[in-house]
């Protein structure tokens, strides 16, 4: 499974990294490695959190999300998305923004590509800050069952209550940052910013409910049976592909390829605002937006990679904690970005948060099985003892 699952990822960093050769010799070679490396390292806990929306798709749509929306990754965030960012920051057109990007100059170097993007920074961070922070308040504002820093989480779950709290808190997060962080006259820029990262998430999430909601009154009108789990963005896994090989209507069939699709759109919304902190740190190593695309490229296939063997090898119901792990990383993640608008943050302290909630979660779930497995007590998540324990009791 593993050679079958990143098999694709190693001939195309073998690839990639023969054309950095070829394109820059062995410089921009051990350039673009490094940048796959930094990929890799600031986007583990996407691969954890994309995965459980990923294993909500069918075999089918998991292929996609290895091709097309590696491309979608590669070919759009990593390369066409900065200077169409540039281009309207600059009030440059996108032919200019090209030329300037192929220079390469210096990014401290005012006119350069790199300073340009870099000026476009509050922007970027405000948006892709904006739909993260509201991605992990949705997560710990809503009642679970299973928690994993109980003492926390617990208090959120029931503040979360309050209808669209979410909302509101990243709203006052964005107009906190906005005049505490941005720069003089740039205010306005980073609110709107912050507002179109807001909405953008209300919407791609918004889709896949809409979906769900309209497969089931379809189905009910049809007096066709309903799949007990229906695919969306939130709430428990389904398999697409089963429900539809499931004798059902035509218009059934077709409701769960637009889910699966709003699923799709929104694991690409995901991976983009995960991608601006990498795109951004990247000219911290290298103005050359041809190493940019190669380095980064390698590094979201790889995620991407990822994402997939996880969802195969069941790694999110075996380790229950590495998706609360996972948003916690993105709330930290989140709260960096807006910091970043005025502050320079080393993308090592990022990449080290992200890893520390993951391998905290791990080490968590370790426990946790353990202790399931010689029934000695409730887990660290505050989860019950087991239920024959109690019995026995």
């Amino acid at each position: 499974m593993f050679l079958r699952t990143f098999g694709g990822s190693f001939v195309v960093t073998i690839v990639a990294l023969a054309a950095a050769f070829a394109y820059g010799g062995t410089p921009a070679l051990v350039l673009a490695a490094i940048l796959g490396v930094l990929e890799v390292s600031l986007s583990f806990d996407n691969a954890v959190v994309n995965a459980t929306v990923l294993k909500k798709l069918s075999h089918a749509w998991r292929r996609i999300f290895l091709t097309v929306g590696v491309l979608i990754a590669v070919v759009g965030m990593r390369l066409i998305f900065p200077i169409l960012i540039v281009s309207a920051t600059a009030k440059l057109s996108p032919v200019e923004v090209v030329r300037l990007a192929l220079q390469a100059g210096d990014p401290n170097t005012p006119g350069t590509y790199g300073f340009l993007l870099r000026e476009a920074h509050p922007a970027i961070a405000a948006f892709g800050g904006a739909f993260l922070l509201l991605l992990f308040l949705n997560f710990v504002f809503e009642e679970r069952e299973l928690t994993w820093l109980t003492w926390l989480e617990r208090p959120l779950a029931r503040v979360g209550k309050l209808d669209q709290l979410a909302v509101v808190v990243t709203l006052l997060f964005i107009v906190g940052a906005a005049y505490l962080f941005a720069p003089a006259g740039r205010i306005a820029t980073v609110l709107l910013a912050g507002i179109l990262g807001t909405v953008t998430y209300i919407l791609v999430d918004g889709l896949g409910s809409f979906f769900e909601t309209t497969m089931e009154d379809e189905d009910e009108d049809a007096d066709v049976p309903v799949p007990e789990d229906v695919p969306g963005i939130h709430g428990d896994p389904a398999t697409i592909g089963e429900a539809v090989d499931r004798p059902t209507s035509r218009a059934t069939a077709l409701l769960v390829g637009k889910a699966a699709f709003a699923s799709f759109l929104y694991l690409e919304v995901l991976d983009a605002s995960f991608s601006f902190d990498g795109v951004v740190g990247a000219f911290a190593i290298t103005s050359d937006p041809i190493l940019i695309a190669l380095g980064l490229g390698i590094g979201a296939l790889f995620i991407r990679s990822l994402t997939v063997y996880l969802v195969n090898k069941g790694t999110l119901d075996e380790y229950a904690y590495l998706e609360h792990g996972a948003l916690w990383a993105i709330g930290a993640l989140a709260v960096i970005l807006l910091v970043t608008i005025r502050y320079e943050v080393p993308e090592v302290v990022t990449g080290l948060i992200g890893v520390g909630f993951i391998l905290a979660a791990f080490i968590s779930s370790l426990v946790r099985n353990r202790r399931r497995a010689d029934g000695s007590g409730p887990t660290l998540g505050g989860e019950p003892a087991e239920m024959a324990r109690s019995a026995k009791a």
